[in-house]
């Protein structure tokens, strides 16, 4: 990979991370247009390697329009919104230790 990228540092509050966003945007610009050019880029290549496993779930309509409504005002898909929400609860929780297999995936366990 090109080291024409800043390391993305952690952030205190989105004020601060915008301002680095707009900061090293030409730089990020360039390193994507390599990526491009070299052929490093490509569409959702990263859900079709299976890294992130498929889940469904049944919702209330109207909670997904609730998520709809705040997730266009952080300029973001409502999915996406779903997925932190469901993140940020989850480390909220505190961890329980029940045995051999916690906070790995289960596919191999029969159903």
């Amino acid at each position: 990979m090109n080291k024409l990228l800043p390391v993305v540092p952690r952030f205190a509050t989105e004020a601060e991370e915008a301002d680095w966003w707009f900061d090293n945007r030409h730089k990020i610009a360039k390193e994507f247009a390599a990526a491009i050019k070299e052929g490093r880029v490509g569409h959702g290549t990263v859900a079709k390697r299976g890294n992130t496993p498929t889940t469904t779930i049944r919702l209330d309509p109207a909670d997904i329009e609730r998520a709809k409504l705040a997730a266009e005002k952080r300029g973001i898909k409502y999915q996406t919104y779903l997925k932190m929400l469901i993140h940020t609860a989850l480390n909220q929780e505190p961890l329980i230790a029940a045995g051999p297999g916690l906070g790995r995936a289960r596919s191999s366990a029969k159903r």
